[in-house]
């Protein structure tokens, strides 16, 4: 009497061997019924998602999006213009008072009178200086960035 291994065995590695045909597999999509409905909930799902919602239809004229040609250039042209304008104003004047300080000290010792010399009243007019480019800082805000700003946001909120 002698043994033969069942055919699902191969004769030399012991181990079952892969049948001639692979079964159909099985579709992509689940077993379960789509989640849409309550009585198909799965465990972790608190409840049925919502329904997709529907893209309004684009406008039939095509309108650039803000900023892409020259509307978001001119709000960054207006405020560096802006920030230029303030820094020059504070600065400029701080600079001027430095260098007359380091290369006119007989201009800066010239007594005005009661004590007074050049060099304390241009120092004393620093901070009023610098309120006027605060000043002037506000003013061209209002006047030109201000509206641009405005005009971008207004047009983007009615996208």
């Amino acid at each position: 009497m002698s043994y033969e291994p069942p055919p699902s065995h191969s004769p030399r590695h012991g181990r079952p061997q892969q049948p001639a045909y692979r079964p159909a597999r099985p579709s992509h999509r689940p077993a379960y019924p789509p989640p849409q409905r309550p009585e198909s909930l799965l465990p972790w799902q608190s409840s049925a998602p919502a329904p997709p919602t529907r893209r309004p239809a684009p406008p039939a004229v095509p309108r650039p999006a803000p900023g892409h040609h020259g509307d978001l250039r001119r709000l960054r042209t207006a405020y560096r213009l802006l920030r230029r304008t303030a820094t020059l104003t504070a600065l400029g004047y701080f600079t001027l008072f430095l260098l007359l300080s380091g290369f006119a000290p007989d201009l800066m010792n010239h007594e005005i009178g009661g004590g007074l010399n050049t060099g304390l009243a241009l120092g004393l007019c620093q901070l009023p200086v610098t309120l006027l480019a605060i000043a002037l800082y506000e003013r061209i805000a209002r006047r030109t960035v201000d509206p641009l700003a405005a005009e971008l946001r207004r047009t983007g909120a009615r996208r």
